[in-house]
């Protein structure tokens, strides 16, 4: 295994397993810094060795619907539900300091079959990505998020 292979090997293996989500913000143009899902947001990011990935965010404490239908409530809580939720998976691949995911199912339907690249760097037990601007409600932003190495099952 030559210098190259060896890097992209441990580039490899310093992602692949499961990260719980530490903070998720977002930053406009000139530095204004919200969070879409709240500071407390809750998300898991899973890397498995076989190539595939999953993301899942969510607002906390997020209101139950009245009824406990998985395919009832009513609009408004539908569209609380989906405006506080966000979960991908696909295939991932990684190029230089970017971690590129190949998206096959989404909740937000216009991801799917498309690419979306994070840039990626790996800081003891946490994993730090950021993206490139996004259209995020009408403005161009981008995501920064923190997440940190499960090691241990509780």
């Amino acid at each position: 295994m030559n210098h190259k292979q060896n890097i992209f090997s441990e580039k490899i293996n310093n992602i692949i397993g499961t990260w719980r989500l530490i903070s998720f913000e977002i930053r406009n143009l000139h530095g204004q810094v919200s969070y879409p899902f709240g500071q407390d947001a809750i998300g898991y990011l899973m890397y498995n060795s076989d190539g595939y990935m999953s993301a899942t965010l969510m607002r906390a404490n997020r209101p139950k619907f009245a009824t406990g239908d998985i395919a009832g409530g009513s609009v408004d809580e539908q569209v609380t539900a989906l405006q506080s939720y966000l979960t991908y998976l696909g295939r991932f691949e990684l190029q230089d300091n970017k971690v590129i995911h190949h998206i096959e199912a989404s909740l937000f339907p216009n991801w799917v079959g498309v690419t979306q690249e994070r840039f990626f760097e790996v800081k003891d037990n946490q994993l730090v990505l950021s993206t490139d601007p996004l259209l995020i409600k009408t403005q161009q932003q981008v995501a920064h998020l923190i997440w940190e190495r499960i090691l241990d099952r509780p």
